[in-house]
């Protein structure tokens, strides 16, 4: 059937109706005071949301983009710097870091497995002439579906005094709790087609006053991705460079359903749909790639040497869209999405279908209806 096409994986994700029609509104001058009426109450959303009163910006890029613009405007060549890597996206920050040309110790975990906070608190209690500038993190890792332990890993980064930690969090904003001024995060990116439930193209940074502070005396090169142009516009309630008037319009309404919703619900309903989803692979005998402990609240990646051809029936029988594995993993996992505009009928729909394929490909060693009813009793 055309048109029915629904995506469990974890970007982008699906975008609420009011969104959609917000974002097909005529558009605006972004010069004009209607508009800096909607960047004046983005602003503010975003603040909220980010549960801070540092600054937050809005960048015409993707994630990979805000990550980009945490590096380049806080650090200079040669700088000292760890980088969690343990994952896709971990090792892509460590790639990024060494392209410009900071000096990169990378701490790893074999994929599928947490950082461990101690190789942070040993690496940083070692640094006794406070050289390391930077601690670079993926907070839920996309690629394995393990969620890092910001919270320990930034409290020995916060004892070392010196360095700024940098989080990635595009796949946990608004999917976990990231309390920004809480915790003292220095540095926070993130994009929009994850928790925001807008469509690719627009990045968030936060930025600490600690971090505006190394901003001064960083001498890495920056144009387009200069934050201080974004505050002094931001500030004005206006944009450095054109923006995509269209996506901020859709922003605007995503913001609104997320405040009708409020955090704790937020939150919450993306723990339910994680064990739901956890419970019900077990149930069906499949095997999870990242343990319990670790879990990320936006993706559940599953272990299946039939992977693609999971994938390929979910998508082909039921026009489900799952995502894959990546690097080494590419066909031996499969990910489901649970995070934005996704709720327990979702979930639902997406175990049930899979029942519905593992009976196709000659699947055995489950129960028909047991993962269904392992998620309803998670949900219910």
């Amino acid at each position: 059937m055309e048109n029915k096409n629904m995506l469990m994986i974890p970007g982008p994700t699906p975008v609420p109706e009011n969104v959609l029609l917000a974002m097909a509104k005529h558009p605006i001058g972004h010069r004009s005071g209607e508009f800096s009426n909607v960047i004046a109450e983005l602003t503010e959303n975003l603040k909220w949301l980010h549960q801070t009163q540092n600054d937050v910006l809005m960048l015409t890029t993707s994630g990979t983009g805000a990550m980009e613009a945490g590096i380049i405007n806080f650090l200079s060549a040669g700088d000292q710097v760890l980088v969690g890597n343990n994952g896709k996206f971990g090792e892509r920050w460590a790639k990024l870091s060494k392209k410009f040309g900071l000096n990169v110790t990378e701490i790893t975990a074999e994929w599928g497995h947490p950082l461990n906070p101690e190789d942070f608190r040993t690496a940083l209690e070692a640094d006794t002439n406070k050289e390391i500038k930077a601690v670079i993190i993926t907070h839920s890792e996309t690629s394995t579906g393990v969620l890092n332990d910001l919270e320990t890993i930034n409290k020995y980064v916060k004892a070392h005094g010196e360095a700024l930690i940098i989080v990635d969090a595009v796949t946990s904003l608004g999917a976990f709790n990231v309390p920004v001024d809480e915790w003292g995060l220095d540095v926070v990116g993130s994009g929009s087609q994850k928790g925001y439930m807008i469509p690719p193209g627009l990045a968030f940074v936060s930025v600490s006053a600690k971090a505006w502070k190394a901003y001064e005396t960083a001498t890495l090169p920056k144009f387009y991705l200069d934050l201080k142009a974004y505050k002094k516009a931001t500030d004005q309630d206006s944009s450095p460079f054109t923006p995509p008037v269209n996506l901020m319009n859709g922003l605007q309404a995503a913001l609104q359903m997320m405040k009708r919703e409020g955090l704790d619900n937020i939150f919450a309903r993306h723990q339910r749909l994680t064990n739901a989803t956890r419970a019900a692979m077990k149930a069906l005998n499949l095997p999870l790639y990242a343990p319990d402990h670790a879990a990320s609240t936006a993706i559940t990646a599953v272990c299946s040497d039939d992977a693609e051809k999971i994938r390929s029936t979910m998508k082909k029988k039921f026009d489900i869209a799952l995502a894959g594995g990546q690097d080494h993993l590419k066909g031996k996992i499969f990910r489901i999405g649970h995070l934005g505009f996704v709720g327990e009928r979702d979930v639902l729909t997406a175990i049930a279908s899979l029942e519905a394929t593992l009976i196709e490909l000659g699947h055995q060693g489950f129960t028909p209806g047991a993962g269904i009813a392992a998620a309803a009793k998670e949900l219910l």
